[in-house]
């Protein structure tokens, strides 16, 4: 099952949330409009703990469905397309700075009436999760950074993902050409990494010639600015709910970095999943779940 709810994002951009199984049951006292209505229902406070789940850069609510689908026996787990990403809006002229992601997904979070949450982001959505829990604590009462670094990249990062993308093979001719590439030919790939390609085969649409990404590669390099110039781990010392992080070994974030993150954060937790490179929760789902669960226990229902 995945239930689609469109919520409104900063400057009044269209944000699809997605919700992949069935929720748990609430008292229907406490619910809030019918979910066949397309709008938001109450969890949070008086239904089901609320999860919400935030992609990394590129990516889309649907990578985070067997995640949610296992959340969703005990909390009310919700992914959201962010905006430039999956089936939300892409404005033209749209803002992709960090206040805009952070802001839509504050305004998520209170129109799905899931706070008080716990917060699971990915990379870029790490983040955006971890930047929200530091504005707004009452909000988030934990929080899953899976492989993101605080600090900078540094400007030689966004030369080499611009000539990245422009390198891609565009249009591919199938889903097949696309699984392919970016699991075995694509000069990024050092060993054959099949999730990797059904990763990007994942946020491919089919065009009149072909296959083409469902983002504008100019918003995703327009994305990933505050993070390449900027560091921040300040907010990260801001966050005051308890933190996990978490770590592919063979991920972007190393493990002094990680290490040095948890010491940062107030309440910061570890755990490394082996075998993983940078997308943890799709190349080892069941470690994966193995290394949040405890997490997730320690935090309780309530």
């Amino acid at each position: 099952m995945a239930r689609r709810i469109d919520v409104t994002g900063t400057d009044g951009v269209r944000l699809a949330a997605w919700e992949f199984g069935d929720p748990p049951k609430t008292d229907p006292a406490q619910d809030g409009p019918d979910a066949a209505s397309g709008h938001a229902g109450r969890a949070g406070a008086g239904g089901s703990p609320g999860v919400l789940l935030l992609h990394g850069l590129m990516g889309r609510a649907s990578h985070w469905a067997p995640t949610a689908r296992w959340l969703s026996g005990r909390y009310r787990a919700v992914a959201l397309d962010q905006r430039g990403h999956g089936r939300s809006d892409k404005p033209p002229g749209g803002a992709f700075t960090r206040d805009a992601y952070v802001d839509d997904a504050e305004a998520a979070l209170e129109q799905l009436g899931l706070a008080p949450v716990v917060l699971i982001g990915h990379a870029m959505g790490a983040l955006t999760a971890w930047q929200l829990a530091a504005r707004r604590p009452e909000l988030v009462r934990g929080l899953i950074i899976c492989d993101m670094r605080a600090s900078a990249l540094g400007a030689a990062s966004q030369r080499e993902w611009a000539q990245w993308f422009e390198s891609w093979p565009l249009p591919f001719a199938t889903l097949a050409d696309v699984r392919k590439w970016f699991g075995e030919d694509d000069p990024w790939v050092e060993r054959p990494n099949p999730a990797r390609g059904e990763f990007y085969a994942e946020v491919m649409a089919e065009s009149p010639d072909g296959w083409r990404p469902v983002f504008e590669p100019e918003q995703m390099l327009r994305s990933r600015e505050t993070w390449v110039y900027d560091a921040h781990w300040e907010e990260l010392a801001q966050v005051r709910c308890p933190a996990l992080v978490v770590r592919g070994l063979d991920g972007e974030l190393g493990r002094a970095e990680a290490q040095e993150m948890v010491r940062v954060l107030p309440r910061g937790q570890y755990a490394e999943v082996a075998d993983a490179g940078h997308l943890v929760h799709y190349d080892q789902p069941e470690a994966w779940r193995a290394a949040i669960e405890p997490f997730l226990d320690s935090l309780g229902d309530a």
